[in-house]
């Protein structure tokens, strides 16, 4: 694992991301959330190194991948990038093509779906240093395709701080609304507790 980092550190060198951090920030993130789901060190390697492929081609590939890290992760990684690379016109066209093309992936290897959920995850988490339009789109991208992933594979805890992040992008006035109303009905269960000692 830690020579996985500082092959990606070294690849990631001078990238940053729209927040002002530095790039590798995100792969370690992305394989944090790996490590917590408890997947094998494969999967945690192929985190740190997902984006290598994609956002350093010019000094790296899926063959040096596979000649340091093995066939394993080589796979993983190659299985993150061709799902980095889908594009899409419409919503519609998204959700039917990304979800063939996910599933296709699965049947390879479930863990290329895991370690790409993890990637959208902490995406979404850091998401508001990204401008408006993109970051809604990845957000209805988030609701309709990733989200109904995560639950098709029940990790529900993932799949709904999937949609919480998405709906706070998506319907910030329904958001704020659910949330204000979540907060009264805790401090009012708290109330009750206390009075009821």
């Amino acid at each position: 694992r830690l020579s996985a980092y500082l092959y990606a550190d070294e690849l990631h060198s001078g990238q940053f991301r729209n927040s002002g951090e530095p790039y590798i920030s995100h792969p370690i993130a992305v394989a944090e959330i790996v490590a917590t789901l408890e997947l094998d060190t494969d999967s945690i390697c192929a985190a740190l190194l997902h984006d290598t492929v994609e956002d350093c081609g010019t000094k790296t590939n899926i063959d040096y991948i596979r000649q340091y890290f093995g066939e394993q992760v080589a796979m993983l990684v190659d299985g993150l990038t061709k799902i980095s690379k889908i594009k899409f016109t419409d919503r519609e066209e998204a959700q039917a093509e990304n979800v063939r093309k996910m599933l296709i992936a699965m049947s390879n290897d479930i863990r290329v779906i895991i370690v790409k959920l993890a990637d959208r995850l902490h995406n979404m988490r850091t998401i508001e240093c990204v401008k408006d339009q993109k970051r809604r789109d990845k957000a209805v991208e988030c609701m309709e395709v990733y989200a109904p992933i995560a639950h098709r594979l029940g990790m529900k805890a993932l799949k709904e701080e999937l949609e919480d992040l998405s709906l706070r992008y998506l319907d910030p006035v329904a958001y704020n609304e659910i949330e204000k109303e979540l907060k009264l009905t805790e401090n009012e269960r708290n109330t009750f507790i206390e009075e009821n000692r």
